[in-house]
């Protein structure tokens, strides 16, 4: 069965927490055994699992990703001024996969979903959410 969860980013750069809206939909699902798959629609924008213990975490992967990937030096910049955005959504990728256990993600006590905005803010981002019966046996 297959999901498209859409928000809205209000930032240029920031990590949102997408994992309680991923976590209902599994619930819904009813499936106990089997997968997630989430794939960002776009190509500025990306999916990491990261601690959410406190927000330095966020921060700090926000700000090292502009320390080594700075704006307005790429070839691309000339089309749109977001070349950055596109080598840090590259880096950290547009796709994740967790395990769904007992009904529940997979994920551990000290991890979350996020959706990586590299070039907002958006009205509207997209992230397709693909949940996958394990085959018993």
């Amino acid at each position: 069965m297959q999901h498209i969860v859409e928000i809205a980013t209000p930032e240029r750069e920031i990590l949102i927490d997408i994992t309680e809206e991923i976590a209902k939909l599994v619930r819904q699902s009813e499936l106990t055994t089997g997968i997630v798959a989430l794939y960002a629609r776009g190509a500025t924008g990306a999916v990491m699992i990261q601690e959410n213990w406190d927000d330095s975490v966020q921060t700090d992967v926000v700000q090292f990703l502009r320390g080594i990937i700075p704006r307005s030096v790429w070839l691309h910049d000339r089309q749109d001024g977001n070349g950055d955005a596109h080598i840090k959504a590259g880096l950290v990728g547009p796709s994740e996969t967790i395990p769904i256990i007992a009904g529940e993600l997979g994920l551990s006590r000290w991890q979350n979903i996020f959706f990586c905005e590299f070039d907002g803010p958006r009205k509207t981002r997209t992230i397709a959410c693909t949940l996958l019966k394990a085959e018993s046996g």
